[in-house]
């Protein structure tokens, strides 16, 4: 067996493999004896096939498959103990003719493309960081979402934009009369607020206890049965309804935020760990802060990789090579289709280089620790999303093992682990501009980018 690699430029080379008749004979001679085994031949015992009969039988195709398997574990060998850093995987080259009626040795050719040297010198780059501002407008609302997750619910004499209302149901003509044997509903809720309809919506402004509302349920969900069976008391099956109905109201709930007391923050926040509103407004707008981190780090792996790749500027990469190797792994690209996209791919490419380079340089390796921080961090985050920033600590630890242990996730933890640390080891090592802006400066930031 021979196995030569020879470059063609700086990021091109051929590897070529030749086999001999010694370098795969055995492997034949013990597979067709296997096969003789589990494949009788007419007029033989199990395994007492003559050699040659197997031969004349299966030897094509398993000579075919021995010396596939010996090319892609010697050229996978080459590479890794020359440690070649090839990109993609290696494509036989076009004049590569493997016949099996030529002889008995067989030499194959492989294209491989190579990542190209280069530097990426972090401390020499500057990055921006921008922190985004907790406005009182954040605030307000926030804390409106808060008091009334804790407020109360209490009754009112006059329909507001919030209020949930309870009364009765009954059917109705075209012509606003009541349909005699239609659906009558003794009791059921109805919200408003929820009503895809504003016209729906509007019938119900400053209706008072007691009074009547024709209304039509159908336009209040856009026909979802689910909804309207929910309204009309009725099988989702039986729902498709599109009458008026008339409703009187019975009842009118509205909900009360919680006062800015002792008991709203301890049920907010926990015993006693704010006192007064002065700690209370300093809380919400932690919390606030907490949660638009995540905002700011995305951004920043936006500039930290634009500012990266410029850094980097033209760098010679295998471009045909590369796109061949594209349009083979993906069947939605053609060759033309291929030449429209790579110019918009090239730029992820070195991104990619300079990722492994950095993630290389700083020893960056992901730990079982790792995985269940980023499951943490989940976690959190889905608890925030409902106000609750002071989660139990256990709570937010056994479901983020129970993700971790998750096969399906594992895989996307990782690949977020090691972003993770390339980004923290780029803003500890890089010159970072750290920048406080206001929401919509941040947006701006994106709608530039459009």
């Amino acid at each position: 067996m021979n196995v030569n690699f020879e470059k063609n430029g700086n990021v091109n080379g051929v590897i070529t493999i030749t086999l001999g008749e010694a370098d795969y004979a055995e492997k034949v001679k013990k597979n067709l004896k296997r096969i003789g085994q589990s494949h009788p031949v007419k007029g033989f015992r199990p395994g007492h096939t003559p050699l040659s009969i197997l031969e004349k039988l299966y030897g094509k195709q398993v000579l075919a498959d021995v010396v596939n398997d010996e090319i892609g574990e010697q050229l996978t060998k080459y590479i890794h103990e020359n440690k070649l850093n090839v990109l993609g995987e290696p494509i036989v080259t076009d004049d590569t003719n493997f016949d099996l009626e030529s002889g008995k040795e067989f030499t194959f050719k492989f294209n491989v493309g190579l990542a190209p040297e280069f530097d990426v010198d972090l401390a020499s780059i500057e990055i921006p960081y921008y922190s985004i501002a907790v406005d009182e407008e954040m605030f307000e609302k926030q804390s409106k979402s808060m008091r009334m997750r804790f407020g109360s619910r209490e009754d009112a004499e006059e329909v507001t934009p919030e209020a949930l209302l309870k009364g009765s149901l009954v059917e109705l003509n075209e012509d606003g009369s009541v349909k005699e044997g239609g659906i009558s509903v003794e009791s059921t809720y109805v919200s408003p607020r929820f009503f895809k309809s504003e016209d729906e919506k509007a019938k119900f402004a400053g209706k008072k206890l007691n009074e009547e509302v024709v209304f039509n349920p159908w336009n209040t969900c856009e026909g979802n049965l689910g909804e309207l069976g929910g309204m009309l008391n009725l099988k989702r099956e039986e729902a498709d309804v599109k009458s008026d109905f008339k409703m009187t109201i019975t009842q009118i709930s509205v909900d009360k935020e919680a006062e800015l007391n002792q008991e709203f923050f301890d049920m907010a926040f926990g015993k006693d760990v704010v006192k007064s509103e002065e700690e209370y407004v300093e809380k919400v707008k932690e919390g606030i802060k907490a949660s638009l981190v995540g905002d700011s780090n995305y951004r920043f792996t936006i500039d930290a990789q634009n500012a990266i790749v410029n850094h980097i500027g033209e760098i010679e990469l295998p471009d045909e090579f590369l796109k061949k190797f594209f349009v083979m792994k993906d069947e939605k690209y053609t060759a033309e289709k291929m030449e429209e996209e790579y110019p918009k791919m090239r730029p992820q490419l070195i991104w990619q280089l300079a990722k492994d380079k950095i993630a290389a340089n700083g020893a960056i390796k992901v730990e079982e620790e790792d995985l269940l921080n980023i499951a943490k961090l989940i976690v959190t985050q889905q608890f925030s999303q409902y106000g609750i920033y002071n989660a139990p600590a256990d709570a937010v630890e056994r479901q983020a093992k129970e993700i971790v242990k998750n096969n399906e996730y594992r895989r996307d933890l990782a690949n977020r682990a090691v972003d993770d640390k390339v980004f923290g080891y780029i803003r500890a090592t890089a010159k970072i501009a750290e920048k406080e802006v206001s929401v919509n400066d941040f947006n701006a930031l994106f709608e530039a980018e459009k």
